[in-house]
């Protein structure tokens, strides 16, 4: 019963950054990653496994911009149920599932920008881009 929570973990886990590079210019390099991690379980299960993560990514990518969150939260669960039937298959595959998540969400999270306020007592700290009602932010060093 523990495998079976644990398998189902890791798929949900990876079922949302999965989705989220769905969205992302980045869909090239994790498409690529998970045709290295479907090959675990063998030659002959990888090219399907591909076609339906690319059949879910034209899903995405097709919605309608309005539509996108609803979208993206069925393909989560639909990638997640993929994700632990591969795993019950392949159980030995679950922990380079976990590093790839990983390793995507530390790229991700590295090129994010960091924002370090000290000395703030009683105060509040704005740094944004855009625009509240008649009021503009801009975080310096973006272009107007």
């Amino acid at each position: 019963m523990t495998d079976a929570f644990n398998v189902m973990e890791v798929a949900s886990s990876s079922a949302g950054v999965l989705v989220a590079e769905m969205a992302r210019s980045s869909w090239q390099s994790a498409r690529d990653a998970m045709a290295r991690f479907f090959h675990l379980g063998g030659e002959e299960s990888a090219p399907e496994e591909l076609r339906v993560l690319d059949l879910r990514h034209a899903t995405l990518v097709g919605s309608p911009e309005n539509e996108r969150a609803a979208v993206s939260e069925e393909l989560r669960t639909q990638v997640a149920i993929q994700l632990a039937a591969f795993l019950m298959k392949h159980p030995d595959a679950a922990a380079v599932l976990q590093a790839l998540v990983t390793d995507r969400t530390s790229e991700q999270s590295g090129s994010a920008p960091q924002v370090t306020a000290t000395g703030n007592t009683n105060s509040q700290v704005v740094t944004a881009n855009g625009s509240i009602g008649s009021v503009s932010y801009n975080s310096p060093g973006v272009a107007r």
